[in-house]
């Protein structure tokens, strides 16, 4: 497997070791490491270890420079065949992130800080996994960043112990005690407490030594000043020394009795402290963030509280004076060390998530609204599942009115609900669900609703493949495209022309449908409540379709008809479809009283009505959901078609009795008509002999 490490610079610190040494683990077996920064003094030992090196100034904040950068990795990436681009800082990530968006490369982050909030650091939360060093800043990520817990992967940082020599501290000179301070010269690494600790020890332990070992960053080369002066007006002048910046930490550790851990605020990991612990260096640090999940009080070491000088000075003074607890400590920190954060644990760890990011993909299906269209998906669903099977993770975007269709589908691992008609209504909603969508970080989506509204879904996703029709409605957010034919095709074909484009092909027809044991007792009861005998044919008529549609409908007066014509034939009639006003109920009753047809009008769930045509003989409707789902529940369907095209909307010939007149003005996709000629031209015999013809 190619691996690309990106980070800001490669000099010595603990990111930069620790990219090294996991690039040195990857070659070893038989991966190809690339590493990209803007240089730096480890970049000779990078290659000397067999891996490879691109210098870019992936370190500067500018856009400009950013968006350059990007454009630069994408070509590293394809000229190396790069199989996942990993960052770790927040800089380079951005041109990282978007490099591999367009190459379609897994993108895996390591948050190797406890980022502040700022919009900056937002990347290292977009990583298809997000690689944590320690609990607090895998909390950290998942309630300030957003990111999904399905996303994080805990790898606490590993050290070479074949660096670190282990010496016992009885073995160490007790003539004079050194105590090293190593981190950065900043405030939050808490040097302030640390030297007015060390003048509390002084007073008690005279024969001291102490290091403090790092350089101060430009911004706070003031901050460096006020310690040293601090230093002199303590007295401590003599005992204490600033080393600056050192290359042979792990020679230094031979000569160190003690390490002083003093940060003030949450440290995502604490790499210095595992490098003591491997030397067997007793440590006292903070009670700090990464810092707990590393020294376990009084056992590898000692924990007080941040800024308390007096009780770091306290523990200092304790380990120094006490040489069993200092062995103690010692011993158990080396076999942590070995135990938990050794480099082959981290390195092999690091692997496995490579190895996952590749292996699976996280797959988008648009899908917003009209229930038949949905039902009609169930195919493409299915077909989807079987080209991407599990580990793969596949969700459906679906509206909350249509949702519960595909509630217990096998093919599905989330469906995502949103009411696009009501409470998710607008443009601020829109890039609301956009932001969700990123946060879930899909590799891929589908498009197969092909509107304005699913197309900015789709860009909205970041999705690295787009796939749906090329038409005028945003399409240009696509990337993977197929044109709009002018042919008729039938609604499979139609959204499979989308599937091929993932090699993807139309081989199962059949509509499924998972309707619980619960809606199937529901209308067994309802029907037992409506005094259906066992032996009575039942057939059922869809009164309505939305009102959006007046013109799917047939006449009420010629259901009332069918009713009693069937009911000369010992055939009870069910009526399906939405509630009926009181009037409406009232006509009905009057022109069907003979027939007394069953009223299931508004009185039953998406689930409930398949169970409910599944129990039907045979079942009669306009071009609306239900005759799709009379389709799935294998009930012999009589469709009635007058303003639209049976073959656009029907998913098979095989699957309706088709009954329609063949006027000029059809079809006419016309929601409104002053005359509705096209349904009243289907007659009641018609249907009557259908029906029987179907029986």
């Amino acid at each position: 497997m190619n691996i690309l490490q990106i980070l800001p610079e490669l000099n010595y610190g603990g990111v930069e070791t620790g990219t090294v040494d996991l690039a040195k683990y990857l070659v070893k077996a038989q991966h190809k490491a690339v590493v990209v920064s803007a240089g730096g003094e480890l970049v000779d030992k990078l290659k000397c270890l067999g891996a490879v090196h691109y210098s870019l100034a992936v370190n500067k904040k500018s856009l400009f420079s950013i968006v350059r950068a990007c454009f630069e990795l994408v070509k590293i990436i394809q000229r190396e065949d790069i199989r996942v681009v990993h960052a770790r800082s927040r800089v380079p990530a951005w041109s990282a992130y978007f490099a591999a968006k367009l190459t379609n490369v897994p993108f895996i982050t390591t948050c190797h800080g406890y980022y502040s909030r700022h919009i900056l650091s937002r990347v290292m939360g977009w990583g298809k996994l997000v690689i944590v060093p320690s609990q607090i800043i895998g909390r950290r990520m998942i309630d300030d960043f957003a990111v999904s817990p399905e996303r994080i992967r805990l790898i606490p940082r590993g050290v070479d112990a074949e660096n670190f020599t282990f010496i016992l501290p009885e073995e160490k000179s007790r003539t004079e005690f050194v105590i090293a301070f190593i981190a950065r010269i900043t405030p939050i690494k808490g040097h302030l407490y640390f030297i007015k600790a060390i003048q509390r020890v002084y007073r008690s332990i005279p024969n001291i030594k102490v290091w403090i070992i790092g350089t101060a960053p430009k911004s706070k080369f003031h901050y460096k000043e006020d310690l040293e002066i601090l230093v002199k007006r303590l007295g401590l002048k003599h005992i204490v020394e600033f080393l600056g910046k050192r290359n042979d930490i792990p020679q230094l550790f031979s000569k160190i009795n003690l390490l002083v851990m003093a940060s003030t605020t949450h440290e995502a990991f604490g790499r210095v402290i595992v490098e003591a612990q491997a030397s067997g260096v007793p440590v006292v640090a903070t009670r700090v963030g990464g810092v707990v999940d590393i020294v376990e009080d009084g056992v590898d070491g000692l924990l007080c509280v941040p800024k308390d000088s007096e009780g770091m000075a306290e523990a200092i003074i304790r380990i120094l004076r006490d040489n069993e607890l200092s062995s103690l400590l010692a011993k158990n920190g080396r076999l942590k060390a070995l135990s938990k954060f050794n480099l082959e644990k981290m390195a092999k760890n690091t692997l496995e998530v490579y190895q996952e990011a590749v292996g699976f993909k996280r797959i988008l299906i648009i899908k917003l609204s009209a229930l038949g269209d949905l039902i009609l998906s169930i195919p493409a669903l299915k077909a989807i599942r079987k080209k991407y099977p599990s580990p793969h993770k596949i969700t459906l975007l679906t509206g909350k009115a249509i949702a519960a269709v595909v509630s217990n589908c096998p093919y599905l691992d989330e469906v995502m609900v949103y009411d696009f008609n009501e409470s998710d209504k607008g443009i601020f909603k829109l890039f609301r669900l956009g932001k969700e969508l990123r946060r879930k970080n899909f590799d891929m989506a589908v498009d197969l609703q092909n509107n304005r509204k699913s197309h900015i879904l789709c860009g909205l996703s970041l999705a690295s493949l787009r796939c749906g029709y090329q038409n005028k409605k945003f399409s240009f957010l696509l990337n993977r495209k197929v044109k709009e034919d002018k042919f008729i095709l039938g609604p499979l074909e139609h959204q499979f022309r989308v599937l091929n484009l993932l090699d993807i092909e139309l081989k199962d027809r059949k509509i499924e449908l998972w309707p619980s044991k619960e809606d199937e007792r529901y209308i067994d009861n309802f029907l037992n409540s409506e005094w259906l005998s066992g032996s009575q044919i039942l057939a059922g008529v869809h009164l309505s379709s939305s009102q959006k549609w007046l013109t799917k409908r047939w006449p009420l007066e010629y259901v009332a008809h069918l009713a009693e014509e069937l009911a000369l034939r010992d055939i009870r009639v069910v009526l399906t479809g939405e509630r009926m006003s009181q009037n409406e109920l009232r006509v009905f009753n009057e022109m069907a009283r003979k027939s007394k047809p069953i009223i299931a009008c508004g009185k039953t769930t998406i689930n409930q009505l398949a169970c409910l045509i599944k129990r039907c003989n045979v079942f009669i409707s306009g071009d609306t959901a239900p005759l799709h789902i009379a389709s799935g529940v294998g009930t012999a369907v009589i469709a009635l078609f007058g303003p639209t095209d049976p073959r656009r909307h029907i998913s098979s010939e095989n699957d309706a009795l088709i009954l329609k007149q063949d006027l000029e003005c059809q079809p006419c996709y016309k929601p409104k008509c002053v005359s509705i000629e096209c349904m009243k031209k289907i007659s009641v015999d018609e249907v009557k002999e259908a029906v029987l013809k179907l029986l």
